[in-house]
């Protein structure tokens, strides 16, 4: 399509933000740092978030909205099912949001302060209890948090691995901790269980699919990668929003 986006310049502010926030730190990068990057007044960044830390929330969502859908999508399987298609999807979510999670990482001090904080403990919490199963013992509970760390500190920390690399190895130590099997076949993220690909979203993937791109941190695939559904059925749902792409 042709024609300027009405959120082109909120998701070029974005987009920028997270470079310097990444790069310099969330504290040591000013609002007036971000504009002159754009080449645009510290009075248009505002104008679309009224104050820094606005912009903290916007990077973030995307993640937390991600990680809370592959809560929700996990709780009701069947325990193993549960346990492995959490484990999978968690790797595959956190790759997703590298840059992102780097950014956080880089200020954990700045991330303690705010509600961010509670809202990934509180997911990180629910994603442990999925993990161990019900009515879970010690050692299930403590292998848990281990998995949860197993499949989240190396994406921070391994940053020069490649991804596909980096996800068959965080998922192979894994496995090997629950005693998987080497020959069993690894599981699907939960969203992606269903055969073939809906032509149609909910009304909570259109809005969140709408959020994501927005937020110019999801590409079109990645965003139908996420969701379960084709490329097509995403252009569709965000074209009928407007003219957004």
């Amino acid at each position: 399509m042709t024609g300027t986006a009405p959120d082109d310049t909120r998701s070029r502010i974005l987009r920028v933000a997270l470079d310097l926030f990444g790069s310099n730190g969330y504290q040591r990068t000013s609002l007036r740092q971000i504009a002159e990057r754009l080449r645009l007044t510290k009075t248009a960044i505002l104008y679309h978030f009224p104050a820094k830390e606005d912009l903290l929330n916007a990077l973030t969502e995307p993640l937390l909205a991600d990680l809370e859908s592959l809560i929700e999508a996990t709780a009701a399987l069947p325990p193993t099912r549960a346990r492995e298609a959490m484990l999978t999807g968690w790797v595959d979510t956190l790759l997703a949001h590298r840059q992102s999670l780097g950014m956080l990482f880089h200020d954990l001090a700045m991330v303690a302060r705010g509600t961010t904080y509670q809202r990934l403990m509180h997911i990180a919490m629910r994603a442990n209890e999925i993990v161990a199963g019900p009515d879970a013992g010690r050692r299930e509970r403590v292998r848990a948090v281990q998995s949860i760390a197993m499949v989240s500190d190396p994406v921070v920390f391994l940053v020069d691995v490649p991804e596909d690399v980096l996800r068959a190895d965080m998922l192979d130590g894994v496995r090997r901790l629950w005693g998987v099997p080497d020959d069993a076949p690894p599981a699907e993220p939960a969203a992606r269980r269903r055969p073939g690909r809906p032509r149609a979203m909910s009304a909570e993937q259109v809005g969140l699919a709408r959020r994501l791109h927005a937020a110019g941190t999801h590409s079109v695939d990645e965003i139908a990668a996420t969701l379960g559904v084709s490329r097509a059925t995403v252009y569709r749902h965000l074209v009928a929003s407007g003219p957004s792409l």
